[in-house]
């Protein structure tokens, strides 16, 4: 009777050996993926939004709460995440868990090396919440979950080589070629705002000095009109305005609103940014040669204000100008979303080895019955 001893083990302990490993690679193509619906996560360092998602990225319902104080120990997180997906699986048939998370993770999917703002170090959060979800669990960069949405139902779809920039208070980014999302030997690839484009210039929060995401990101867009402003220049009397003097509340949505009102510093501020973009993609062109770039991040709603000086530095700056193609540039459609939907499909990918297993149980549990009956109608004979 040992054969069917897991049969009364614990729910978490019978389903957790499925989800062991997911590779450094999507192993099954997304065309041949289950049509099942799925949960994505995506956690920054203010929010946790949970979301399922059907198998052509619609999102039948969504959760949104805060992140728990970065203080916090990471299962204050886990417990976060847990409850979001438990109170989705009441009222729907979830099948896999995506999790995207605003940190390093590594090339097999499990573990969260570093997440800049969360306690997260090392940590082995997929192996921790597969077994609290019965469910299979895959773990992601933001980045990439995001790049992947734009490749399968936004703005990337039918590219082979895409590049996805991620602009919010850092710079993100993502390289996917051929339908696999490139992730490095170690799993950290795509960490462009780390490429120092000015030596010895504006010191940023990873020790390094000149990073590009110190000129060209949300948290260089505020610096730049918070020093305007606190100098009293002439060109931030608007801002210091709008603001009743108090700089501290300049935030990069309210330039960009100020922006689109015709506020000529705050105009001139993304100009500057979007410069700075257009001279990163130059670099990265020269270094993949993508076909696309995709640009999101709540910095690219600013659209055209930071967009269109962008291309135009981008053409100034690129190597062998005038006599090699070059790649289109364009903003992301799936806005905010992005991370959770490329999660959940994501996932998606690895519901099959669930559904499967699942299957496996279900018929070794009936021809278990079958022998039990058996058994029991030769004692009453």
């Amino acid at each position: 009777m040992s054969t069917y001893r897991d049969l009364t083990a614990p729910i978490g302990s019978r389903r957790a050996p499925v989800l062991r490993t997911v590779g450094t690679r999507e192993r099954r193509s997304h065309l041949t993926a289950p049509r099942v619906p799925t949960v994505g996560i995506d956690i920054g360092g203010t929010k946790v939004m949970a979301g399922v998602v059907d198998a052509d990225g619609n999102i039948l319902e969504k959760l949104r709460t805060e992140t728990p104080d970065k203080s916090k120990s990471p299962k204050v997180v886990e417990d976060t995440i847990a409850e979001l997906v438990l109170d989705l699986s009441d009222r729907h048939d979830v099948h896999a868990v995506g999790i995207g998370a605003a940190g390093w993770v590594d090339a097999d999917r499990n573990r969260v090396l570093f997440a800049p703002h969360l306690s997260w170090r090392n940590e082995p959060l997929r192996d921790r919440l597969s077994g609290r979800l019965s469910v299979p669990v895959l773990v992601d960069n933001d980045a990439n979950t995001a790049a992947w949405a734009e490749w399968r139902f936004g703005a990337g779809r039918g590219e082979d080589h895409l590049v996805m920039i991620t602009l919010g208070t850092g710079i993100g980014g993502a390289i996917l070629e051929d339908g696999q999302v490139k992730r490095g030997k170690f799993g950290v690839a795509g960490e462009f705002g780390h490429m120092q484009v000015v030596p010895g210039g504006h010191r940023c929060p990873c020790g390094n000095r000149g990073c590009w995401e110190q000129y060209s990101s949300g948290n260089a867009l505020v610096r730049e009109a918070r020093e305007l402003a606190a100098a009293d220049s002439p060109v931030a009397y608007g801002i210091i305005e709008r603001v009743k003097g108090s700089v501290g509340d300049i935030t990069g949505p309210l330039i960009t609103e100020l922006a689109r009102e015709g506020d000529a510093m705050c105009v001139e501020l993304l100009q500057d940014i979007g410069q700075w973009l257009g001279v990163g993609i130059a670099n990265l062109a020269a270094a993949l040669d993508p076909s696309c770039f995709v640009i999101g991040g709540g910095v690219s709603a600013a659209d055209d204000l930071l967009i269109g000086p962008a291309r135009d530095a981008f053409k100034r700056h690129l190597t062998g100008r005038g006599y090699r193609p070059e790649a289109r540039i364009t903003r992301a459609q799936l806005g905010p979303e992005a991370g959770m939907v490329g999660a959940a499909d994501l996932a998606r990918l690895v519901a099959r080895r669930f559904r499967r297993a699942k299957r496996r149980r279900v018929e070794r549990h009936e021809r278990y019955e079958r022998y039990a009956q058996a058994r029991r109608d030769q004692d009453t004979a």
